[in-house]
């Protein structure tokens, strides 16, 4: 039998203070989740939408909710209302759609801009350029119902720890030189959402700030 807090308490003993644990719960039973809500663990991740709503509306409102997976536009409404941090922020369109619901449900919505480091190409994220277009345009700025803090990106998968860490480090970099640039004014540019099960202790290595971990917290997935 799978012990989820064991496995959670695990990781942040071995993690540093200031790296944000996101257990990933995607495809496994409501009960897992509330096991660890009941010995005080109270932020998960969800991959799909529909998973993540029927999710909160079952489970604990005082759980911190936060969206790892691809990101369809028509489907923010379901989300923004409770939805703590969006990680795959990886269009404008998005941005913009985003933007309108938080509107409608009268918060500000956070989200992380998907920057596409991995050699792979099923994977989705902004290039460096088009981010830079992005915060350039006064269009961005007036966006006013979404917090943008920061970036994540997902590692090739390889065995490669040298190309592994290259790609990590790469985002870290980025984000430093974003904060600067674009958000020096305030604190808000500053998560890196990098580093799963397989590579996270090279991510932490390279400045990750928070990792998203779902197997060795939940087992393989169903």
């Amino acid at each position: 039998m799978i012990n989820v807090s064991e496995n959670i308490s695990r990781i942040l003993e071995e993690i540093p203070s200031g790296v944000k644990l996101i257990p990933i719960s995607k495809t496994k039973p409501d009960e897992m989740i509330l096991s660890a809500w009941g010995d005080g663990f109270k932020v998960f991740g969800e991959n799909k939408v529909q998973d993540l709503s029927r999710k909160y509306e079952k489970l604990p409102k005082d759980i911190e909710w936060h969206m790892v997976g691809h990101m369809q536009t028509n489907k923010v409404k379901y989300l923004a209302s409770f939805v703590h941090l969006i990680h795959g922020v990886d269009s404008f369109k998005l941005m913009k759609i985003m933007n309108k619901e938080a509107l409608k449900a009268g918060r500000i919505m956070n989200g992380l801009l998907q920057i596409h480091i991995a050699e792979e190409e099923t994977k989705f994220g902004f290039s460096e350029d088009e981010v830079r277009s992005i915060l350039d345009s006064t269009e961005f700025w007036n966006l006013k119902n979404i917090r943008i803090s920061g970036l994540m990106g997902m590692a090739t998968n390889t065995s490669d720890v040298r190309q592994v860490k290259a790609e990590f480090g790469k985002l870290k970099r980025l984000q430093e030189d974003l904060n600067s640039s674009y958000f020096s004014s305030d604190n808000s540019f500053r998560e890196v959402s990098m580093g799963m099960s397989g590579d996270y202790k090279i991510a932490i290595e390279e400045g990750s700030t928070m990792i998203r971990i779902g197997s060795l917290i939940f087992g393989s997935r169903n």
